[in-house]
């Protein structure tokens, strides 16, 4: 058999082919379409080494269409990668490596973690935005140590869903020149033939984006493709968008060009027919040893990989500071001293009172903590006057500017959240995007893949309630907070002032398996004073703030804005004679998590008088209070009026509060 390109590409397609029948379930079209354009890139063009998958120095590569997983899979099996055939067969089976759709974490080589269309493509430019960043402030005259393309393989379906606008505008703008997008232009999508839904005329979309676009690409010319990948590369200025015509399920005589390929096996008989097609005479999962050869990238990889190597090491002896930073930084590792200086700067504020937004507060750790950690990466999608995000060592990131630290996303809070996933997964940089918290909701998506993922991604939410008054129910949040904590891994916070903040803040940095959410107030709160023993236990996510002697009667839960109320009125009942404990709960997943002697000594069992207070939904709070307590929370939308009107309006106030309390004593 001569190995030409197109038999290379058809060991991919088999192997695609041959998994999803097995499964019995899966997408064999994309990869049987796109097969030949990985070949060209995968075996011409793709920097990686498999047998170091996390090398800094790789290029990456992102399955925008991730339900043509077996097009990865196969790909990362053949070059190499410790994917071995046994799980191919297992193709979308438990406790696989090989899901579904790919999944950060669970194959080597899997970059991200794809499916929800449209996010793959926004990851990418998170990669891309963070190879040029990372590269402008470490790179130097004859020294290019971060050097790397991102690819990625997107279909109709990406380019259809809206965040696809977002980030390709963002990326143009940006001048993302060694992002290369491939299109899988093969017309068809589940429903059938997208000529009746999706008519844009792509690429002059993107050619307004600021992007090169190569258009009318044949995706089965390897010429073609490989021409086109050349003039790609050629242009550092640009991102560029290959158009590739190609068939879905190319090499099926009865079903290719059809959406019958896209989401379904093909059966037995039409597997027969493709084997007849291709002229592949093997059995199922069988690839010949020639073919295997022709495609292993670890020989090829390891010299690429030793050559950076040896290019870093004279870095290192010219520049010995910046190339230990980037090792630290790439490895997510936080400065040696990080921990004492946040705490010296922890301790300060508590020793200097300050009665101020939360937002604010939010804004002051930036401050501290950003000139301690030049890794942080952060913007806002164009609230930052509100979410107060910018910080005082910020530097605007733009083409002309990439060493900067500080984006404005414009508004674009779902682009900018998956974009945020995208430079966590690249590594080098911690990043934090801000919006108010009511727009969590254009993002929700990819908030949730950054807790399924478990990336350091840092959502920065302000206007954190009815609190925000005069906007109206269209901006106050009700159910997002509820939304936030049910979210399997992900953290949220809503602390009660500068401290709490603070707290916040530098346990969100120092998370290295998950998101956080940071929740902060428009309006000024008051400090509250504390022992050492009690700002100590701010990080387990709730503690007694303010206690009575002896067990308690009655026990107020409180996060945010609320807290002070709570406090009020256990001043106020305390004084009457009453027992009556405040625990601040500014992180009730970090709370749920502790040990069970610490729960119970915060919220003891015995004490079923509790009453919870927050301006959010009511209901999520009936796990902490029981049956016999109380919960002070919204369950409606709000009003548009000043803030004062509609605390009052809603029960949260002093007098709502001290009845509420009164009665669950009684």
């Amino acid at each position: 058999m001569s190995l030409d390109a197109r038999t290379l590409a058809n060991a991919v397609r088999m192997l695609s082919v041959d998994a999803v029948q097995q499964a019995n379930s899966g997408h064999p079209g994309a990869p049987m379409g796109m097969a030949d354009i990985a070949e060209v890139l995968w075996r011409h063009h793709l920097k990686h080494n498999p047998a170091d998958p996390q090398w800094i120095n790789r290029d990456r590569f992102v399955l925008s269409n991730g339900h043509g997983s077996m097009l990865l899979y196969s790909l990362l099996h053949l070059t190499g990668y410790d994917l071995p055939l046994s799980e191919l067969k297992q193709f979308r089976q438990l406790h696989s490596k090989t899901p579904g759709h790919p999944e950060y974490g669970y194959a080597p080589g899997v970059e991200t973690t794809t499916g929800p269309l449209g996010q793959g493509i926004a990851n990418a430019v998170g990669m891309a935005l963070a190879e040029k960043t990372l590269a402008a402030q470490f790179n130097k005259p004859n020294h290019n140590i971060v050097d790397h393309y991102t690819y990625t393989f997107m279909g109709d379906g990406c380019l259809m869903e809206g965040i696809s606008h977002e980030v390709c505008s963002l990326a143009g703008t940006l001048g993302l020149g060694k992002l290369i997008a491939f299109w899988d232009d093969n017309g068809i999508s589940i429903d059938g033939h997208v000529d009746g839904w999706f008519t844009d005329d792509t690429p002059t979309r993107f050619r307004a984006y600021g992007w090169q676009v190569l258009d009318s690409v044949d995706g089965h010319n390897p010429q073609e493709i490989e021409m086109a990948i050349q003039e790609a590369k050629a242009n550092t200025s640009q991102p560029t968008l290959i158009c590739c015509k190609t068939i879905i399920g190319y090499g099926s005589p009865n079903k290719s060009g059809s959406h019958d390929c896209h989401g379904a096996p093909l059966g037995k008989d039409e597997v027969a027919h493709v084997r007849e097609f291709l002229n592949w005479p093997h059995a199922p999962f069988e690839i010949p040893q020639d073919i295997y050869q022709a495609w292993n990238a670890r020989e090829q990889g390891a010299h690429q990989q030793a050559s950076w190597q040896q290019h870093f090491s004279a870095y290192r002896a010219e520049y010995p500071e910046l190339a230990a930073e980037l090792l630290r930084r790439s490895h997510g590792q936080l400065p040696v001293d990080w921990a004492e200086q946040a705490q010296d700067y922890i301790n300060d504020l508590q020793a200097n009172p300050a009665n101020i937004a939360s937002r604010q507060a939010s804004q002051k750790a930036l401050n501290a903590y950003a000139k301690i950690l030049p890794e942080l990466l952060g913007g806002s999608a164009d609230l930052a006057p509100s979410n107060l995000t910018r910080h005082t060592s910020a530097l605007d990131v733009s083409a002309e500017v990439p060493q900067g630290n500080y984006l404005h996303y414009g508004v674009r809070e779902f682009g900018m959240s998956a974009i945020m996933n995208g430079v966590a997964l690249h590594g080098g940089f911690i990043p934090y995007g801000g919006t108010f918290l009511m727009f969590m909701e254009y993002a929700r998506n990819a908030v949730r893949m950054a807790a399924l993922m478990k990336q350091r991604s840092i959502f920065v939410y302000t206007h954190d309630s009815i609190g925000l008054g005069e906007d109206g129910p269209t901006h106050q949040p009700v159910e997002q907070l509820a939304s936030l904590r049910v979210t399997p891994n992900m953290e949220t916070w809503r602390p009660c002032d500068q401290v709490e903040s603070a707290v916040a803040w530098k346990e969100a940095i120092e998370r290295q398996n998950g998101p956080s959410a940071l929740i902060f107030s428009r309006q000024a709160l008051t400090q509250q004073p504390r022992t050492p023993q009690q700002l100590s236990d701010i990080e387990r996510g709730g503690y007694i703030l303010k206690d009575c002697d002896g067990t308690p009667e009655l026990i107020i839960l409180a996060t945010g804005s609320e807290v002070g109320l709570a406090v009020n009125a256990a001043n106020t009942l305390n004084a009457e004679g009453k027992k009556v404990r405040v625990v601040s709960l500014p992180c009730t997943e970090r709370f749920d998590k502790q040990p069970a002697e610490y729960k119970e000594q915060v919220l003891p069992k015995s004490v079923r008088a509790r009453l919870a207070i927050e301006a959010s939904i009511a209901d999520y709070w009936q796990r902490y209070t029981g049956l016999d307590g109380d919960v002070i929370g919204m369950t409606s939308f709000g009003e548009s009026a000043p803030a004062e009107q509609l605390f009052k309006l809603f029960g949260f106030s002093d007098e709502n509060v001290l009845a509420k309390a009164r009665a669950l004593l009684a």
